[in-house]
């Protein structure tokens, strides 16, 4: 009775009327309000942002709040993977021959996700990692390793939860939600940064557009706590052995290497 009635309620609380109200909201001056006691909820660490937080304007402008320049620290090791996020690493397994990843028991079509089998080609039999931000976390999205970006497309147009409740109950939210796709080719092979839209908003803002990214580098952000899946070659990446899951991680902080095959 629980799942039916679960995907009823997130249906119904995604529909263009709401997603509209919400989003006009969080960018309006009345929302500023809502700010400090925000950041008192959800316990995010004040003396880290780069902006005093009385002078954000809205709660949409304190989401994609940036941090000061030694907030967060990017791992030196060349071949080492950083994290694009702060968020949780829910889930880390094999993409099939079947062309899925299998996430907390349910299966999810890479195909369906990246929209291009010529892409999924790239990825099959090597591994996906699943990055969950929560409203607490903070919202840019920097590159885990340096490369060019050899493919950008957007996929998908309604967005439904990505939490824990929504991942267990909706129907293949990483691959039918709302995505932004950034394909990088690095140093042994490729890799694709699935940026995953969350209930209500589906913004994902690119912010450089370069065709090369440097390890660390913001690149975009998402005005709600959403989800990252990041795809890997075959035989191109090792999960650091030091990452238990599921695991709290920061941006810049080492989550695996890139390795030959």
């Amino acid at each position: 009775m629980l799942q039916p009635f679960y995907r009823i309620l997130i249906e119904l609380t995604n529909g263009r009327i709401s997603s509209a109200a919400l989003k006009k909201f969080s960018r309006s001056v009345w929302s500023r309000r809502l700010i400090s006691g925000y950041a008192k909820v959800y316990n995010i660490d004040k003396e880290e942002i780069a902006d005093d937080i009385h002078s954000f304007k809205s709660l949409h402008d304190f989401f994609t709040r940036r941090l000061k320049a030694d907030a967060r620290m990017i791992d030196d090791d060349e071949r080492s993977v950083a994290s694009p996020v702060d968020g949780v690493l829910e889930d880390f397994g094999d993409i099939n021959v079947k062309k899925q990843i299998v996430v907390k028991g349910k299966s999810y079509s890479i195909l369906e996700m990246l929209g291009d089998d010529t892409s999924v080609q790239r990825y099959l039999n090597g591994k996906y990692m699943v990055l969950y931000l929560s409203p607490s976390h903070y919202h840019r999205i920097h590159a885990p390793v340096a490369g060019k970006v050899i493919s950008r497309r957007i996929l998908g147009r309604k967005s439904y939860p990505v939490n824990r409740m929504g991942m267990k109950y909706g129907r293949s939210t990483l691959s039918k939600n709302y995505r932004n796709i950034t394909e990088v080719e690095h140093e042994v092979g490729h890799m694709a940064i699935v940026k995953v839209g969350a209930m209500f908003v589906n913004s994902i803002i690119i912010t450089d557009e370069s065709e090369h990214l440097s390890k660390g580098q913001e690149f975009a952000y998402f005005s709600f706590g959403s989800t990252v899946v990041l795809l890997f070659e075959k035989d191109t990446f090792h999960l650091s052995e030091s990452m238990p899951i599921p695991s709290e991680i920061r941006v810049g902080e080492k989550i695996g290497y890139v390795r030959n095959n």
